[in-house]
């Protein structure tokens, strides 16, 4: 394979030379963290984690008439995961983040296949998950038409992890909500300040049933509807979402959940305000009937309910869900940098063993942003923290919740462009 890399950039070199376009952007962002109570509740008697992890991805597109063609390869690794002087990666870090192609069939229908990254309007059932450093991608092929502000995009997925199956699509492959089957239907309409999509998604998973739960049994289906919104109102920018959540949250469970959302956003002079609320329903604790408690599937959810993921970052699954209420403001603090204060107050949306009170916690998050430190690199500087209710221990595995819990990073984003026919 390494022989013919060069063999493959020569290609596509001499193919530029044809008509076409090719663009090589590389993105390289090492990020250091200091975890106190990240994530979950620090415990007690445990030392706090440090590390530098670190995205080393090339992206590689290429277009010719019709047809678009986009290559993203990465290195997702932690510093000294790997011995020194080992002749292979032995931690498996190396993988293809995206392979898809576009093949425009006239003026405003497309389809796309492939590796790709799904991501619409506020990113909170479909997003790229950029904060990760492995991103989020989806092996699909899209239908789009898009005209005149209006776009409808239809999406499918059929997902198999080998090919040498010769009886039966047993999808044996159980991560985190990762479907066996998805189908969509995504519309928008754009207005001058305004936009409205709808949105219906269809997930199946493989049902397995026997004594070592290991007997494909068919699929059971999870369906999520609704909308985003954004329009003006006098000097305030309303953004918000309504989702719905029903079909079968297990192979047993009959779903019936929602997720509720509004934003106002008033922006004077150079100062941005922000305030809102999500509303996410759950599932009381101890409750035995059907399951209440929505999840956002496949957003960047790392934006929402604080940025020390307490919620719904690979947690908070068929959990007492969240009543999160919001205040931000973004401070411009120089000519390319700003500063981002903001602050969650969380509830729990269901009711908590033997009533216990529904607070569970205020987070307060700080972000300076430099654009431009030099060119085509950023730095972000974070601090959070969380102050813990009592009844977080309840949804956190019975964790102490008077202990400090907070959390500080660093991150350097290097994306320069390596080279653009369009500027030859």
């Amino acid at each position: 394979m390494k022989n013919r890399l060069p063999l493959l950039f020569f290609i596509l070199f001499i193919s530029n030379h044809c008509f076409s376009q090719l663009k090589i952007d590389a993105d390289i962002r090492p990020r250091f963290e200091y975890r106190h109570g990240f994530g979950n509740l620090f415990p007690d008697n445990a030392d706090p984690a440090a590390f530098v992890t670190q995205r080393s991805r090339l992206n590689i597109n290429y277009a010719l008439d019709n047809l678009s063609l986009m290559v993203a390869v990465q290195d997702v690794s932690t510093w000294g995961d790997t011995r020194q002087i080992l002749p292979v990666d032995g931690n498996d870090s190396f993988s293809l983040f995206q392979a898809w192609a576009e093949l425009r069939l006239d003026a405003h229908w497309s389809t796309k296949l492939g590796r790709q990254v799904i991501s619409y309007d506020d990113e909170r059932i479909f997003g790229g998950l950029d904060w990760a450093m492995q991103g989020r991608f989806h092996d699909a092929t899209l239908v789009k038409f898009e005209k005149e502000g209006f776009k409808a995009h239809f999406g499918f997925a059929f997902s198999q992890q080998t090919a040498t199956q010769n009886e039966g699509t047993a999808f044996n492959i159980t991560g985190f909500f990762t479907y066996k089957a998805m189908q969509y239907a995504y519309l928008k309409k754009q207005w001058e300040k305004s936009s409205a999509s709808f949105l219906f998604l269809n997930t199946g998973f493989q049902k397995f049933t026997g004594v070592n739960n290991d007997i494909a049994d068919g699929t059971f289906y999870r369906q999520t509807t609704g909308g985003f919104f954004s329009f003006p109102l006098g000097s305030l920018k309303m953004n918000g979402f309504a989702y719905y959540q029903f079909g079968k949250a297990t192979a047993t469970a009959d779903l019936s959940a929602y997720d509720l959302s509004l934003e106002a956003i008033y922006k004077p002079s150079k100062t941005v305000y922000g305030l809102g609320f999500e509303i996410l329903s759950g599932t009381d604790q101890g409750s035995t009937g059907d399951n209440n408690s929505f999840f956002p599937l496949y957003g960047t959810n790392h934006k929402f309910n604080g940025f020390m993921d307490y919620f719904y970052v690979g947690n908070h699954a068929n959990n007492v869900g969240l009543n999160d209420i919001y205040a931000k403001a973004v401070f411009k603090t120089g000519e390319r940098s700003t500063l981002l204060i903001k602050g969650h107050y969380f509830l729990s949306n269901a009711e908590l063993a033997n009533d216990a009170d529904s607070y569970l916690g205020t987070e307060i998050d700080i972000v300076f942003t430099q654009k431009e430190l030099i060119k085509n690199v950023v730095l972000n500087l974070g601090y959070s923290h969380m102050f813990a209710g009592e009844s977080m221990s309840l949804i956190k595995g019975g964790r102490p919740n008077d202990n400090t819990n907070n959390w500080a990073w660093a991150q350097l984003l290097i994306r320069p462009t390596l080279f653009n026919s369009a500027n030859n």
